[in-house]
């Protein structure tokens, strides 16, 4: 075994040292049953103390990847040679292209607008509220600073959350509800639990990056529905089941992204009784729930959970930074997610979960929505208007949410538009980065919260006079 540790490093040597046995296990140069150097000898071979070393190897135990035979040492442990072989069908290369998307998208260069960002305008949130429940929650429970929670999550939380399911149709007690660290970790956890490689899945298209790249990662096999402004595009659908037989359809409901559309009440209908008839799971992501003022039919609470896995959370509308998001299925998968969430990431954070609760407690988080969902639909109908007068085409005209999706009429590739925006300081998405597999596409998606940056209509104005 040959590691790399680089002293001089910001990354800890404890972390190095993880990385590199867990590197060294993958890369099948050690075998189930090599013995590791005593950690007195790992220490004097790399000149380093021996307490990261230590610690390092505890949590190589820990993750499964070391046994610890006392009196003897360490050993590469047995189920980390399978597991690690199991891995070797899921090619990091196969998400390298939705990871990338998700690294422009947290570190924006300079002073660009991000024309199509998934973010709220930090001036638009309640950076009040959320202050004065960090500190109230720091003062009155100090413990959840420092101390675990469980994988289930904060019970205060998870009560409240019921609650909130049940004007959406979704009747589930507390024990049905798992929190996450944001969605993108409920999805995770769901594709763990689910899906093995060279399963089958269904996904929208266009839809979320950031699904794909997940969904990739776990080496399944991505089979793109249409998306139209009533959801699903049910022919498409059809003719893909009788290719197919996929495990699970990842449906966006409400204020699609990126098309902004919600589901209509009888694609709904119909997508559960496919969902019954070829026995695959819908998982439901609601990800923008929050978002809409009045509700409409979820698959969740048209089903009960009998075909239907619900995710959501709080990240979009509350805090990026608070990362909350939860689960919603029968109390018996919800146990087994929980007991994969114990083993990855053991709980999630009680501080997090704890101000999450104290904000929704107080009523902050209800105000918070209506001024938040006022500024939504004042954005959407200025930005709508305003590609409509420099002559872009709306893909559907959205009732609620902050994505607009739109293309200029003679562009047949947005790509186009990425040179376009750019000497104008606008950051484009082009709409390809929105499909499974990368296919061209005419459309972008627009938020509504930027539309009316003076930047952002120069953009409209010179897109819209591209040549031919």
């Amino acid at each position: 075994m040959k590691l790399e540790l680089d002293r001089a490093s910001s990354v800890p040597l404890t972390d190095q040292i993880v990385a590199g046995v867990q590197a060294w296990i993958g890369s099948r140069s050690a075998h189930p049953g090599a013995r590791l150097p005593s950690i007195r000898q790992f220490a004097a071979d790399y000149h380093i103390s021996r307490f990261p070393v230590i610690e390092a190897y505890d949590r190589l135990v820990s993750l499964g990847f070391l046994d610890s035979r006392h009196g003897s040492g360490f050993y590469v442990s047995e189920h980390a040679g399978a597991g690690m072989a199991g891995m070797g069908t899921c090619d990091l290369s196969n998400a390298a292209d939705e990871s990338d998307l998700v690294l422009s998208a947290l570190n924006r260069p300079g002073e660009a607008l991000q024309i199509g960002s998934g973010s709220i305008p930090q001036g638009w949130r309640d950076i009040d509220a959320l202050g004065q429940a960090i500190r109230y929650v720091s003062r009155t429970d100090p413990s959840c600073l420092v101390d675990y929670g469980t994988p289930l999550g904060d019970a205060t939380l998870r009560e409240h959350l019921r609650n909130r399911l049940a004007p959406l149709g979704i009747v589930a007690d507390t024990q049905q509800i798992l929190l996450t660290e944001g969605a993108s970790e409920g999805l995770d956890l769901l594709m763990r639990y689910m899906l093995k490689p060279g399963d089958t899945v269904f996904v929208e298209d266009p839809g979320y990056y950031n699904l794909y790249g997940l969904l990739k990662l776990h080496g399944v096999r991505l089979v793109g529905i249409r998306r139209t402004a009533g959801g699903p595009d049910l022919e498409h659908l059809h003719e893909m089941l009788a290719q197919h037989r996929p495990r699970a359809f990842f449906v966006n409901t409400v204020f699609h992204n990126p098309t902004g559309t919600t589901i209509a009440p009888p694609v709904a209908f119909r997508l559960l009784q496919l969902a019954r008839e070829h026995r695959f799971t819908i998982v439901e992501d609601d990800i923008f729930a929050d978002c809409q003022g009045v509700p409409t039919d979820r698959l969740a609470a048209l089903d009960q959970f009998e075909h239907v896995v619900y995710v959501s959370g709080l990240s979009k509308t509350l805090s990026s930074s608070l990362r909350v998001g939860y689960v919603v299925a029968n109390a018996a998968l919800i146990r087994d997610l929980a007991s994969v969430k114990a083993l990855t990431t053991i709980s999630g954070s009680r501080f997090t979960q704890a101000v999450a609760a104290t904000l929704l407690e107080r009523g902050a988080y209800r105000k918070y929505l209506e001024r938040l969902r006022r500024r939504m639909s004042e954005a959407l109908g200025s930005a709508t208007r305003t590609l409509e007068d420099h002559g872009w085409e709306l893909f559907a005209r959205p009732e609620g949410g902050k994505f607009v999706w739109a293309r200029v009429p003679h562009v047949d590739d947005s790509a186009r538009l990425v040179a376009c925006g750019e000497p104008l300081g606008v950051m484009v998405s082009p709409g390809n980065h929105f499909r499974p597999h990368g296919e061209t596409s005419p459309w972008i998606r627009i938020n509504a919260a930027f539309a009316l940056d003076p930047r952002a209509q120069a953009f409209f104005a010179a897109a819209a006079k591209l040549d031919v």
